[in-house]
This record gives C-alpha cells, sequence and structure tokens, in this order.
C-alpha cells in the first residue's frame, strides 16, 4: 500500500481525509495554522488537524507552502486545503485535487455553493492532477450524481466526499489523466458577505436555492418583518411564495420559523 500525504482544512476536506485513513497509509496531514474562532477568540484546530489528532497522523502547519516542506509521500491529495502549491512542490510529487464539481465547470473557491445557487440538477466529483493554473490540471476520474431540489450544500459536500475517496482508490493505484475540455469552463468566485443576503424580490425557487446554497455552514441573511434573521432552510409554497422553515435569530440559536413566530407573540 503506498503512502500518501493529504492537505486539507476545511471541513470537506476533513470528511475526504476520514475516509481516505480507512483504506490508505497516510502518512502526514497538512492544513492550515489554527484561527482564533468563537466569542473567546481563542485557537481553534482546523477540522483535518481535529480529525488527524483523532487518528494520529502527524501534522504540519506552515502558513505558506514552500521549497523547504518536507513531504514523506509520493502523492498528495489535496482536498479544501486553501493554499497556494508553489510548482516546485508539485515537481516533487504527484499531487491530485479533489473538486466537488464537474470540471471545467465551477472551478474555484466555491463549487458547491455556486452550483446550488445557479439551480444545477447535475453535479459530481473531478479527481484532477493539481497545475499551477486553477483547477484546470488533466483529469483523473470524475463521477456525476443527480442533486434533488432539496439539498443543501451539506448534502452535496457528502455524497462528494464519499465518491471521492471511492474514486482516489483507483487513481492513486494507478493514476492515468485526459486534458479537461476547453469548452464549458465556469468560474465559482469565493463566497462573500454580500453573496449572503437575499433579495426578497427574487422569484421563491431563486431564494431557495441561494439558502440552501449556504446551508448548514454560512447561512444566508434577510430581514423579515424588520428583524434581521439568518434564513437556514426554507421552501416553494403552495401559493408560490418563499416559505421559511428554520431561521436564527441575532444572537439566538437555530429554531423552526413557526416557534420563531409564537416567541414574537
Amino acid at each position: 500500500m503506498p503512502r500518501i500525504a493529504v492537505a486539507a482544512t476545511a471541513p470537506f476536506g476533513a470528511d475526504v481525509l476520514e475516509r481516505l485513513a480507512r483504506q490508505h497509509d497516510v502518512a502526514l496531514v497538512l492544513t492550515r495554522p489554527d484561527k482564533p474562532r468563537g466569542r473567546g477568540r481563542t485557537l481553534q484546530p482546523t477540522p483535518a488537524k481535529e480529525v488527524a489528532a483523532r487518528l494520529g497522523i502527524p501534522v504540519q502547519q506552515p502558513a505558506k507552502l514552500d521549497e523547504s516542506v518536507e513531504i514523506p509521500a509520493d502523492t498528495v491529495v489535496v482536498a479544501a486545503y486553501g493554499l497556494l502549491i508553489p510548482e516546485g512542490l508539485l515537481s516533487r510529487a504527484l499531487w491530485l485535487n479533489v473538486h466537488p464539481s464537474l470540471l471545467p465547470r465551477w472551478r474555484g473557491a466555491a463549487p458547491v455553493e455556486r452550483a446550488l445557487m445557479a439551480g444545477d440538477s447535475r453535479t459530481g466529483v473531478t479527481i484532477h492532477r493539481t497545475t499551477a493554473e486553477l483547477d484546470a490540471g488533466p483529469i483523473a476520474a470524475q463521477e456525476a450524481f443527480d442533486v434533488d431540489p432539496e439539498d443543501d450544500a451539506g448534502a452535496v459536500f457528502d455524497r462528494s466526499a464519499e465518491i471521492a475517496a471511492r474514486l482516489l482508490d483507483g487513481v492513486i493505484a494507478k493514476p492515468q489523466f485526459e486534458s479537461q475540455p476547453v469548452d464549458g469552463v465556469t468560474y465559482a468566485e469565493k463566497i462573500t458577505p454580500d453573496d449572503r443576503e437575499l433579495d426578497l424580490l427574487q422569484p421563491a425557487r431563486e431564494l431557495v436555492n441561494h439558502i440552501r446554497a449556504l446551508s448548514p455552514h454560512i447561512g444566508a441573511r434577510a430581514v423579515i418583518d424588520g428583524r434581521p434573521l439568518i434564513v437556514w432552510k426554507a421552501h416553494v409554497g403552495d401559493d408560490g411564495g418563499l416559505e421559511l422553515l428554520e431561521v436564527q435569530p441575532e444572537g439566538g440559536r437555530r429554531m423552526a420559523y413557526a416557534e420563531y413566530r409564537r416567541g414574537l407573540r
């Protein structure tokens, strides 16, 4: 069994790491440095570091990658890592990127969120060689799946991690690559604070797509009846309008919208 390294930070990368560790000898986890979080602003480990610590896998947390970083493996799997990998390191190992979209559609930082915002009914997972150009490397494996109209980003990430780990089993054992198509390239820009704001004048279906794209990890925001709320779940009502299902008032907890309304009374 070949030894691999994993570069991961976010929950999606942590999920891929945990699944890979069941079948592969993971020699090292590269992850971002700890960051202050919560009301106390105390330093907290990344989700990938938490998984690595629980599994007893060594961790390195460089603020940036350079050629001084030692990689004790011939293959590195990258999944929601978040740091630029310099050419000097790319040439020293086979770097395989896990991208939760059907490349070349939705290259970039937020492929799951942008796919759901766009109302895509089908997405997938691509395993490709990491190159200097963003998510443009040759493809080793790809698998599509249907997206239910009510699936949120959490559901899509979960399905993507399961598929990614399965695809990587074959790619790590015998990597073969084909160039990406030149047609159909789109970009998934990073989610900004403005992306969280709901325009309640939009059609209900577009609003639901926006809400599920940001749930359960970011949260859409709106002012409802004069009060700011984070909106976690909604659907299109029988009358074609937006029906809120789960919200969170400022400084409060997540709750059913019906419960929130009872509290107002």
